[in-house]
């Protein structure tokens, strides 16, 4: 039986085969001679650091021996914390999530090193290594999943966040598994996590779903906010108070907008704009804060009259966002469904704002939309955008908007909507069989693409 592959053996390897003395070797990859000579004749184990200067030293890649270390020293080794949080850092740094999975196998039923572990994911999320962090994190909740502590719901709330990704009915899947563990959370999470949940649930339009999470975040939010005046020390959540206080007033009046309640959402919008409660002095934040709500509540109040049915606020509404960059979108979208369901023509608008009508990320003076609601709202925008044209005959136009609508409907599995392209395809099929274009022709493998997915609707 061949003798088990080291580290050290590759190490005396490649010394004997160059012709270098310890002290040749120790100068080339700046190791002191005696801590290298002790290393080889396995005296002291090899550090993360001293791995990485002798994989240098041989002309060979990062990371190129971790497998190997993680054999000599974790698995045949005594799996020591200061061998093993410096690896996994390492192997964090250069995407070795393999060799991660491999050490968290190994280390996962020592129990004392849990905190360590989570502090590690805490460190490596932090730093932006998610994939890695969760890898971590997997491990701590899998431990501790007959717990009830802290640290096992903010494990859950990490992997909820990282998870987050294009398809819709995954990130249902992973705010429903989620949604139990707020309220173990330290109060200042709850507020993040209440408003992350309101977002995917929107995405999805469980409208129940957002008023609840609506509701609980404006009641915590509002204690939270009293309390924290009196005691300045409490842990802040990534946003100031008001933010969440305000963000509570925006969920209820956009629940209230899809439920065709327009004079409850004209009154939600009010609160948002309304801050005369908010105590002074308000930091800088806090004024962003203020300014960008008050201008979503002016917006929305026009765009809650406009979808009631008054259309004659439609020139002062544009008029309004025209100079505001980030609200055209939002205007946009509305104003496509209220042209559809009042028969207005809107093609000046469409051509004052052509630019906004592809998909491009959406920011406001807070900072970037959550990207699942900005994918959701493009693909309805589109489907608004198909109906307007081909209800003006305009097919070739429309027909593009409905394969658009449709392709990322599918993409992003948003059954909801991929039900919408289909029932405006089949209104339109005839037309849309008569044409011989590539576009049409495109336009139908889409269809039946979406279809594929075993919708019951399927024309044999």
């Amino acid at each position: 039986m061949e003798p088990a592959l080291t580290i050290l053996a590759e190490m005396e390897e490649y010394i004997r085969r160059e012709g270098l003395s310890i002290s040749q070797f120790a100068e080339r990859s700046g190791i002191h001679s005696g801590t290298l000579s002790n290393m080889l004749h396995g005296r002291r184990p090899i550090a993360m650091q001293q791995l990485d200067r002798v994989t240098r030293a041989m002309g060979l890649a990062e990371g190129y021996y971790y497998d190997l270390y993680i054999d000599n020293y974790i698995v045949d080794g005594s799996s020591d914390w200061r061998r093993v949080g410096p690896l996994l850092q390492r192997c964090a740094e250069l995407g070795k999530l393999d060799s991660i999975h491999r050490v968290v196998r190994i280390v996962t039923d020592k129990l004392q090193y849990l905190p360590a572990l989570f502090d590690t994911a805490e460190e490596l999320y932090a730093q932006g290594n998610s994939a890695a962090a969760a890898l971590l994190y997997e491990c701590v909740a899998e431990s501790e999943k007959y717990q009830h502590s802290e640290r096992l719901a903010l494990c859950q709330y990490r992997l909820f966040r990282i998870g987050l990704c294009e398809d819709q009915d995954e990130n249902l899947r992973l705010a429903n598994q989620f949604e139990s563990y707020v309220e173990r959370l330290d109060e200042a999470d709850q507020l993040d996590a209440l408003k992350h949940l309101a977002d995917v649930f929107a995405s999805r339009h469980r409208w129940d779903k957002v008023d609840e999470m609506a509701e609980r975040l404006g009641q915590k939010s509002d204690i939270y906010y009293k309390y924290w005046n009196k005691n300045k020390n409490q842990k802040q959540p990534t946003r100031p108070l008001i933010y969440y206080i305000l963000y509570a007033y925006l969920l209820k009046s956009l629940v209230c907008d899809e439920c065709g309640d327009y004079q409850k959402a004209i009154y939600y919008a009010s609160l948002y704009v309304d801050i005369n409660w908010i105590e002074n002095p308000v930091s800088e934040e806090e004024s962003r804060v203020i300014e960008q709500f008050k201008e979503w509540g002016t917006a929305n109040t026009y765009l809650y009259r406009l979808m009631s049915g008054e259309l004659e606020v439609l020139p002062e509404y544009v008029n309004y966002v025209e100079s505001r960059e980030n609200e055209i979108f939002p205007a946009l979208f509305k104003i496509m469904q209220a042209a559809n369901r009042y028969e207005a023509n809107v093609d000046d608008i469409l051509l004052k704002f052509n630019s906004h009508l592809s998909c491009r990320e959406q920011h406001s003076r807070l900072g970037k939309f959550n990207q699942q609601i900005t994918d959701d709202r493009y693909t309805h925008l589109h489907i608004e955008l198909a109906t307007y044209y081909l209800g003006h005959e305009r097919f070739e136009i429309g027909f593009y908007y409905l394969m658009d609508s449709l392709e990322s409907s599918v993409r992003m599995r948003n059954d909801y909507n991929i039900v919408r392209c289909v029932g405006l395809f089949e209104k339109y099929r005839s037309v849309a069989l008569q044409e011989q274009t590539s576009l049409y022709k495109k336009l139908y493998d889409s269809w039946c693409w979406g279809l594929s997915r075993e919708y019951p609707f399927h024309d044999n």
